[in-house]
């Protein structure tokens, strides 16, 4: 093999080290194990990131494309040393943050749901992985040191769903006549017995508050995640943002309080709560399934708005599945998110939609959010573009988790989409929704930056909030449901995943600016949606890059203008 396909074998062998990655990439390997959180685990996996790094250094004389390949790999080697040594107040970070439940359910989720192969050959995978469920709650339990006491409460309302996971199972295997139903029944039992008994070891463990990084930890996090920009930069951009959305907003909210006959002085939270009504979803008897049939009639009145345009190439074999978030997922998704396709899989590259229904949370879903929200999550957004990067000929490209072009490249589709139509006469209304929607980019931010770092003045974004508790969940709360009107649930929903993945909500906001950034230096001879095609064309072939490689990239092929 040559040195960069001795690269590209080390880093495989890096990223299907956890099980449950095996899983989500679609590869046959370790699908009857569950992730493992013995120190020998870890320093197995430490010494792969070792390898990568190794092999990377000898990698020379290689084209533009193979050095970005290289480029990417040693930033996902150096993030998992990064993470896995990461230390507060004398502590480990992953000794803090209790994801036992999550561990258990997300691989055997994805194998009832997703795996093409045959019942008898996945029930017999998730057997094995129930039956080793005592085993990792055990060693999960005995590394945890003073877990955060969010992050516990985040794990039991997690685990108190794995029942209903475990009938869904139960009852799966009774229909499709499983060979071993005993022994899987005997395997549900005693990882029950196990979940209860590690909820009482859960609670009875000290715990902290305190789950910032710290300044310089949040600004390495930062690089290893490809983003090209300080802090202060990115804080700055926010505050721009802030300013820029909530003159749009104002603007819309004139035009809408005198085409409804508003009272004048209705703010933008009352134009908010009068739109859901007007334009609430038509749930007949409760029945929250006819959510899910709305959101799947309008994925098909956006393919059919593309294609008559032909806006976007599309993947030759790919599909989507919008279904209700399953109960257990639930405290993590808020309202709505996206299974990416299995990149590393043969076949249909096929994503999975989940929307979390409630009666609660229906004003998230509503005539003029259910576009916005299908645009984001689907076609054009990002199931286009994730099953599109997985048949990428270069396998980093197929992974790597750029959540900043995932993210900017669909939340400028949704400004995009408007600007091109699609919503008709109801244009104002949907981007009134959408501008408040969007808000939430502007928050997350400031709530990210807050939390990594723990400095308070990144909350000050132009909104007048009062930032003054010493719990920084209510300070946070408080901007969030300032800049978005989201429902209390959804606020909470949010925050938790905020606290557990830092640097994530970030992307969103930096991904936007620099996506329309890099849209406005695209340079093409030909009319306004030639150029449009074009520049989705360029992006799409990109894979899966940090936004600053994709412009690098686009720049070596001269499609950029050139800098003044």
């Amino acid at each position: 093999m040559t040195p960069y396909q001795q690269l590209n074998a080390a880093y495989l062998a890096m990223i299907a080290h956890c099980p449950n990655a095996c899983v989500e990439l679609g590869l046959d390997e370790q699908l009857n194990r569950l992730p493992s959180p013995a120190p020998t685990d870890r320093e197995q996996l430490l010494a792969k990131a070792d390898a990568v790094l190794a092999a990377a250094e000898q990698c020379v004389d290689l084209d533009f494309d193979q050095q970005q390949d290289v480029t990417l790999m040693r930033l996902s080697a150096e993030r998992v040393h990064f993470m896995h040594k990461l230390e507060r107040e004398g502590r480990r970070r992953d000794h803090a943050l209790p994801r036992a439940g999550e561990q258990i359910s997300g691989g055997i989720f994805l194998l009832m749901s997703r795996d093409p192969r045959q019942a008898e050959q996945r029930l017999d995978n998730i057997r094995q992985r129930l039956a080793a469920v005592p085993a990792l709650l055990e060693g999960t339990l005995a590394q945890l040191d003073r877990p955060i006491a969010r992050w516990v409460q985040i794990e039991h309302d997690t685990l108190e769903e794995l029942p209903s996971l475990f009938q869904s199972i139960q009852q799966w295997a009774e229909q499709v006549t499983y060979s071993d139903q005993p022994a899987l029944q005997h395997n549900i039992t005693s990882a029950l017995d196990a979940i209860a008994a590690y909820r009482q070891g859960l609670d009875a463990l000290p715990t902290a508050t305190d789950f910032t990084l710290g300044e310089e930890n949040a600004r390495t996090l930062v690089a290893l995640n490809g983003i090209e920009l300080s802090l202060e930069q990115i804080h700055q951009h926010t505050r721009d943002f802030v300013a820029d959305t909530l003159a749009n907003l104002e603007q819309l909210r004139q035009t809408l309080v005198a085409r409804y006959q508003l009272p004048e002085d209705t703010d933008a939270d009352g134009v908010h709560q009068f739109l859901n009504q007007r334009f609430a979803v038509a749930v007949p008897d409760g029945r929250l399934q006819a959510v899910i049939e709305r959101y799947q009639a309008e994925a098909e009145r956006i393919g059919e708005f593309i294609q008559a345009r032909q806006l976007f190439d599309e993947p030759d074999d790919h599909a989507m599945t919008i279904m209700r978030t399953p109960e257990f997922m639930a405290p993590m998704i808020p309202a709505g998110a996206m299974m990416q396709p299995a990149a590393l899989a043969d076949g249909t590259k096929t994503s999975q939609i989940y929307l979390t229904l409630s009666e609660a949370l229906l004003d998230e879903h509503t005539e003029l959010g259910i576009p916005v929200m299908m645009i984001h999550e689907g076609i054009p957004g990002h199931h286009l573009q994730l099953a599109t990067a997985s048949g990428n000929d270069s396998l980093v490209r197929r992974v790597f988790p750029a959540m900043e072009l995932a993210e900017g490249w669909t939340t400028m589709l949704e400004d995009y989409m408007l600007d091109i139509g699609y919503m008709g006469e109801l244009t104002d209304e949907a981007r009134f929704i959408a501008k408040r929607d969007i808000s939430r980019l502007s928050a997350r931010v400031a709530i990210d930056l807050y939390f990594m770092t723990g400095q308070r003045h990144y909350l000050d974004i132009g909104y007048p909030v009062d930032t003054s508790s010493d719990d920084p969940f209510v300070n946070a709360g408080r901007l969030l449901k300032v800049v978005t009107g989201f429902t209390d649930g959804r606020v909470q929903g949010e925050l938790n995943w905020y606290s557990q993945e830092p640097g994530y909500p970030m992307s969103y906001l930096v991904g936007n600016v620099l996506m329309w950034q890099l849209k406005r230096d695209f340079v093409h001879d030909g009319n306004a949606l030639a150029r449009d095609r074009a520049f989705h064309r360029e992006v799409l072939a990109c894979g899966n890059l940090p936004m600053a490689m994709v412009r690098a990239r686009l720049a070596q092929r001269g499609r950029l203008r050139a800098a003044n």
